[in-house]
This record gives C-alpha cells, structure tokens and sequence, in this order.
C-alpha cells in the first residue's frame, strides 16, 4: 500500500541536538553484519553492556529478536528479506533520531540490503564487517542451523543454499573468527572513538 500523502510526522518537542547534547555523544547506527554464528549477537551485546558501563545510549536491535517480534510476520523470500531490513532501517532511524547509538546485529547478507540501511540512515550508519570465514561459522554452529542446512532442512540458509555477499566498502572489518570477543570490542571502541560516535575518553 502506498504512503497517504496528507500523513505528516509529528513535530518533536525535544530536539536530537538536545537529547545528543545531554546524552554525551551523537546518535548513530552501527551494523554488524557477516555469517549466520560469526559473532555479530555476542559482540552487539558485548558492546552495549560497555556503552552502558559508561552511561551511554545505546539498543540493540538483533535480527533474531526482530523475527520474532515486529518481524514476525516476515519469512525468508526475497521480499520479505527486503521488508525486514526496511522496517529495521526504520526503527533504527527513529532511535539515532533520538539519541541513540542503535547496534544493528543482523546478517543483511546481500549488498542491495545493506544498502537500504545506508539511504535511508546517511551519515548517521556506520558498516561493520564480522568476516569470520563460512569453516569457522559451521564448526561453531550454536543453534545447529548449519547442520539442518547440509541436511537440506533450511532451505535459503545464508552461507550454504543462499549467498552472502561480504562488503567490499565496510568502514570497519574485524576478525571475529580469529581474534576473542574482547580483542573485537576493544578494535570496535576505539574505532568508535576515532570517527566521533563516542565521545574521546
């Protein structure tokens, strides 16, 4: 359905200038995209608890836990895949907005999709890569998804029956299959630190 044209967004009665400036720091969003089990959850959370250590905003917006709430109703076709991203683009743009550093842990395998994150959210979206390498990600395997999609039991599964497409522009890239969750975030906040989304400590 298209948009009604007579819909307007309300006026905010708290700026973004406002909200940035008591928060300490600037909204932004950050995806961590790569292989289903290269780590991107485990270092989304990792990241959060360290933002919150230090009284900063910050949510994570997980792609598992967008599945099974606002997503829901969304399979794993080509435009449901589409629509997941738009509509996570969305609420993303809606916290960064707001005021805060939105982790976006979500596979967004293909580059059409990690695009719709960089129009919709501009200077505001930041590309990480988590490029643990597809042997890595099978051998940990933690839901056992690899497994069922050898089996032919998930079809479309990213990394075995469906592609994924690693970015060949993302503003960070860590080796979340060599290097410990710890070693990751410390790259991560410094590089954090370096194009001014947190404030220099």
């Amino acid at each position: 359905m298209p948009p009604r044209s007579d819909v307007l967004a309300p006026r905010a009665s708290v700026s973004r200038t406002q909200r940035e400036t008591r928060n300490g720091h600037r909204g932004a969003a950050i995806l961590l995209t790569g292989l289903p089990a290269a780590g991107k959850s485990t270092l989304a959370q990792a990241l959060h608890a360290e933002l919150f250590a230090r009284g900063l905003h910050s949510v994570v917006l997980d792609g598992d836990g967008l599945r099974v709430g606002l997503n829901r109703d969304l399979g794993f076709s080509d435009a449901d895949r589409l629509e997941n991203i738009r509509r996570a683009s969305e609420l993303a743009a809606l916290l960064v907005e707001n005021g805060q550093i939105v982790i976006l842990a979500m596979i967004a395998p293909l580059a059409e999709l990690r695009e719709v994150f960089a129009s919709r959210l501009g200077d505001d979206y930041r590309e990480v890569w988590c490029s643990a390498s597809l042997a890595v990600c099978e051998q940990r395997d933690p839901k056992g998804h690899y497994a069922r999609a050898r089996r032919g039991e998930l079809p479309g599964f990213t990394g075995i029956s469906a592609p994924y497409e690693p970015p060949v522009q993302a503003s960070l890239v860590l080796d979340s299959g060599a290097q410990s969750v710890d070693a990751c975030l410390d790259r991560l906040l410094t590089w954090l630190g370096e194009c001014s989304v947190l404030p220099r400590t």
